[in-house]
């Protein structure tokens, strides 16, 4: 059976997007989660939404417990997690305001826990193809579907934050055909596919880093005016492919 979890914030943990939420608390082995599980139903699919930061924002990227959340999900049985994220864009054809699909990443962090698999059990987890191929179809083909602009075949690269970045570190980046920029993807991403859950990002650009000379250095605030100014679209995207997902045939290999 199809249960999807939802990672985000700006409007995703509104409980007046699920039919009779309720909330639940998940105790894990690795501590609590960000967030209590808003849990209810869209198109009779079960939700499970988790604030990465909490509900009130308080909880700074380096802080938030990755492997609570991801286990909090997956004992209350979800097969596929939609995130969203805020990105600062590391191209020009990559606007404030588009959304990003992502298909490959590069871990920039330093400090974080990354794996479930660090005591006892040796696993080598395959990670070629870190978000799920179908889920990102999926999105792309709802986006199209909703003319929201969108970017597919993007790499996002993870920084420990909560500091953005320095102009040289920005440079480099680009120099690494990195296209996106955020502190939250890592290890998200890897937990879940260790715990073989469908997983996939939807990245928000929200502002041009500060690499763009034409441009403003990122702030905390225009991110947030931004991620206000759209989060209805992301609200909008995720509705309108969450029941695709549970009719799609899922294959892929998590």
């Amino acid at each position: 059976m199809v249960k999807i979890g939802i990672i985000g914030g700006s409007g995703l943990d509104d409980p007046g997007i699920l039919k009779d939420p309720v909330e639940k608390a998940v105790d894990t082995p690795y501590g609590t989660p960000s967030s209590t599980l808003t849990c209810g139903k869209i198109e009779g699919v079960d939700i499970a939404i988790l604030a990465r930061h909490g509900k009130d924002h308080s909880i700074h990227p380096g802080g938030v417990n990755f492997r609570a959340n991801i286990w909090a999900l997956k004992e209350y049985g979800c097969t596929h997690i939609l995130a969203a994220t805020a990105v600062g864009s590391l191209r020009r054809e990559i606007e404030p305001g588009d959304l990003v699909f992502p298909d490959q990443f590069i871990d920039h962090t330093r400090r974080r826990e990354t794996t479930f698999f660090d005591e006892n059990t040796v696993v080598h987890t395959p990670m070629a193809e870190p978000f799920c191929p179908n889920l990102r179809e999926l999105l792309a083909e709802s986006a199209a579907g909703l003319k929201i602009k969108h970017h597919r075949n993007k790499t996002i690269v993870t920084i420990e934050g909560p500091r953005f970045s320095t102009k040289a570190e920005s440079h480099m980046f680009r120099s690494w055909n990195c296209d996106v920029i955020n502190m939250s993807t890592v290890p998200e991403v890897n937990l879940a596919r260790e715990q073989k859950i469908h997983y996939a990002t939807t990245a928000m650009s929200t502002d041009y880093d500060c690499w763009h000379e034409d441009e403003e250095p990122v702030t905390w605030e225009m991110i947030v005016a931004t991620m206000q100014r759209n989060s209805d679209r992301v609200i909008r995207l995720f509705m309108d492919v969450i029941p695709k997902i549970k009719e799609y045939d899922d294959v892929c290999s998590t």
